[in-house]
């Protein structure tokens, strides 16, 4: 590394410090990595270091970073046209709204495009009220939805506890059928459901079924710690919430685009919700967008009347070309099917690496979207830091992470979670990579296991 390089890794370093501010962190002592490229699985720093992207860095680099299809797609739509207020349309607009009514399940038939997940989520709920003439919304204790207002006080995230006493009104919260620490001692994950299933409709009975517009899930679970749903738990809520007349909304802003196996995480629980929403991986996060799919009869609300909801960068041509090549290149590369292919070796890998180290609790995944959670006793199943830890109790989860990242790895981690969840374009050597890091890291781990 030469004099120059490092001046200029300082300066970039500097003016982020001193002149940005960055998401859930302290901002004294922030010391970022600089990164310069990115090329399939793999991000390199300024120092020409290269790390393994374990969780697709948010789970939203689906297709793996620096395609050019992608890029050529944007530099097309710029010089055709860069902005339409969302008022007129485009040839990108056509085709993406088409193409999402054909790949989303059920009757969704129309999509409203925002720029990311929280405005999916928001927009949502505004549907859900208006349609059905009710207020409250229905979600679980662990989930995340997003961070404005609204989406933190619908998700059960900690980090919006900051910021308690602005919580939006009219969220209701009932607790996840979460088998490995189940709240009613489940035998079995059968049993798990039927339990969850039971307290749903306790609250929606005290909360009064005529005043609940939606019960919103995740496809599946993500950073609340991919939390798998128990089985016939997914079509159990759906049951009764028609049973109710409430609506499903099913949030796929982390699980969606093939991140599970299946274009949408709701497949594999046999489910066609009335409202879904999306981000992320419909760019692979190369540009911001976002998305809510409607069924028709939602849609059809507003066929003689304004519908109340508008963004400036509603419909972005630019950003819908990114999406229209991302959709391509899933098809193209095969990239679904590999996910489902590539989440089952993991699991696999996982199993052996299990064996090994004392300190894996539980591992669970659904295609590529994953969680190793860690524990000091398996028996009593003691994790290795409490959910919702403050940094005085994250040492040894800190040493870690640390670890990860000095053998050339980045992933998602939280308390006692450590994220797995590469781009979809993964091989079994690659996985094999990623394995062999996480297995020498967690010998960190196992030093606190009993």
């Amino acid at each position: 590394m030469n004099t120059e390089t490092v001046s200029l890794k300082e300066e970039i370093i500097a003016n982020s410090v001193d002149h940005t501010l960055t998401s859930w962190s302290k901002q004294k002592g922030v010391s970022p990595i600089v990164i310069e490229r990115g090329e399939g699985v793999y991000i390199y720093d300024i120092d020409g270091k290269r790390y393994l992207d374990f969780s697709s860095q948010l789970v939203c680099v689906n297709i793996g970073h620096g395609h050019p299809k992608v890029a050529e797609a944007v530099a097309r739509q710029m010089k055709e046209v860069s902005y339409v207020f969302p008022g007129m349309t485009t040839r990108a607009r056509a085709e993406l709204g088409k193409k999402l009514a054909d790949i989303s399940p059920g009757n969704l038939n129309r999509a409203f495009f925002t720029l990311g997940g929280a405005e999916a989520v928001e927009n949502a709920i505004k549907l859900a009220r208006l349609y059905t003439g009710r207020h409250k919304i229905v979600t679980l204790y662990q989930s995340y939805h997003g961070a404005t207002y609204a989406t933190f006080t619908a998700g059960g995230d900690p980090r919006k506890l900051a910021v308690d006493s602005q919580q939006a009104p009219n969220f209701v919260h009932a607790e996840n059928p979460y088998f490995y620490r189940c709240p009613w001692n489940s035998k079995t994950p059968e049993e798990c459901t039927v339990n969850a299933l039971a307290h749903l409709e306790r609250v929606v009975q005290y909360e009064g079924p005529g005043n609940i517009a939606a019960i919103m899930l995740e496809g599946e679970s993500g950073s609340s710690g991919c939390i798998k749903f128990t089985p016939g738990y997914w079509k159990g809520v759906k049951e009764i919430a028609d049973s109710y007349g409430i609506l499903t909304i099913d949030d796929e802003v982390m699980s969606g685009f093939g991140r599970t196996g299946k274009w949408f995480a709701v497949e594999h629980h046999g489910v066609e919700p009335d409202i879904m929403c999306m981000a992320k991986g419909i760019t692979s996060a190369y540009l911001p967008l976002g998305g809510v799919m409607v069924k028709e009869e939602i849609a059809q609300m507003f066929d003689d009347k304004p519908m109340p909801l508008g963004l400036t960068y509603s419909s972005h041509p630019v950003t819908l070309a990114a999406a229209n090549a991302v959709l391509e290149i899933y098809e193209e590369e095969n990239l679904i099917e590999n996910a489902a292919e590539m989440g089952n070796y993991l699991g696999k890998k996982m199993c052996e690496l299990m064996a090994k180290h004392p300190s894996i609790g539980d591992f669970r995944n659904t295609g590529l979207l994953g969680v190793i959670e860690l524990v000091k006793n398996r028996e009593t199943k003691e994790p290795m830091v409490r959910w919702n830890a403050p940094p005085a109790e994250m040492g040894i989860m800190n040493k870690v992470m640390s670890k990860l990242t000095e053998l050339g790895m980045y992933t998602m981690s939280r308390w006692n979670l450590i994220f797995t969840a590469p781009p979809l374009c993964i091989t079994k050597e690659q996985i094999d990579e990623g394995v062999e890091i996480i297995s020498e890291a967690l010998k960190i781990a196992d030093s606190e296991a009993k």
